[in-house]
């Protein structure tokens, strides 16, 4: 091979590798900045190959296992450089009496969720936090949805708080959650975050915060109190109610539903931050 064949060969080699980790880089200083974040609980960074717990920075390593098969490590990611390939059947689990400083709740509580993802686009997806929608009624505590449709989330960032665990009366599931207005672009690194002071719950897409305007909501019409409907803004979401204390495990890319695990996260997660109180704005910017 002669020298200007071997120029062509690397320089093609090149342009095939920033293809390839284009928007996926780790973000200098990012997890730095996180940790050093008051009020952090836990910040996974998803650089364990598959097989093995995935484990955090924080106030406790909140070792995240496997279940339902193996979630592949994949060579892309903002934090670690690396990600977790979910693609709708395996989960990561923390039993409920391991979640300690994770198991966030009380009448002024605050808590914040962040996640940075490439997400599929194919379905309602759990990402993170403390959701049971099954046993005993209902274990609801807090949990980080992409695209919630059924009232008003559709393709759009949600977080969700119980204070109960089960369904908001008078409807047969539980409404209270905020939607971002913009929507989540498929099969692009985005930052995902909601926050939640005690009273109202935010949600965020790229560290931005964009209220919507007061609006019906689907499926509420002809219930008692609501012959019309229900009207209310989802973002902010007002909640002044509070997190129950309600036993859900900590769950990653799934939930358990009436029929067993379900809103199945597809595509990847690089990162996962939980933290005890409500960031604020100006935190959120800096942090995606």
């Amino acid at each position: 091979m002669n020298r200007f064949n071997l120029i062509v060969l690397v320089l093609l080699m090149s342009c095939t590798l920033a293809t390839h980790t284009a928007g996926a880089r780790p973000k200098s200083g990012l997890v730095a900045t996180i940790r050093s974040t008051p009020g952090l609980v836990a910040l996974w960074d998803f650089k364990e190959k598959e097989g093995h717990a995935r484990k955090a920075h924080g106030m406790g390593k909140f070792p995240l296992k496997e279940v339902n098969g193996s979630l592949p490590r994949i060579d892309e990611g903002i934090l670690s450089g690396y990600s977790a390939q979910f693609s709708g059947k395996c989960y990561l689990l923390l039993p409920h009496a391991k979640t300690g400083a994770l198991n966030i709740h009380g009448p002024e509580q605050g808590v914040t969720v962040i996640a940075w993802v490439k997400w599929s686009g194919e379905q309602t997806g759990f990402v993170g936090g403390m959701w049971n929608e099954y046993l005993d009624g209902g274990k609801r505590q807090y949990g980080l949805f992409v695209s919630l449709p059924y009232y008003n989330g559709a393709n759009q960032v949600c977080g969700h708080i119980s204070l109960t665990g089960k369904p908001t009366p008078p409807f047969p599931y539980s409404i209270d959650y905020s939607a971002s207005k913009q929507t989540v672009e498929k099969q692009q690194w985005q930052c995902i975050a909601f926050s939640y002071d005690g009273k109202q719950i935010k949600s965020y897409l790229n560290g931005k915060f964009e209220p919507r305007e007061p609006e019906l909501i689907n499926h509420t019409k002809g219930f008692e109190g609501y012959p019309e409907g229900l009207t209310q803004t989802k973002n902010p979401y007002y909640f002044p109610a509070g997190m129950g204390n309600n036993g859900s495990d900590f769950t990653v890319g799934a939930v358990l539903l009436k029929a067993g695990m379900g809103n199945f996260f597809k595509g990847q997660i690089a990162g996962l931050a939980v933290f005890n109180r409500a960031l604020t704005e100006k935190e959120m910017n800096l942090l995606h």
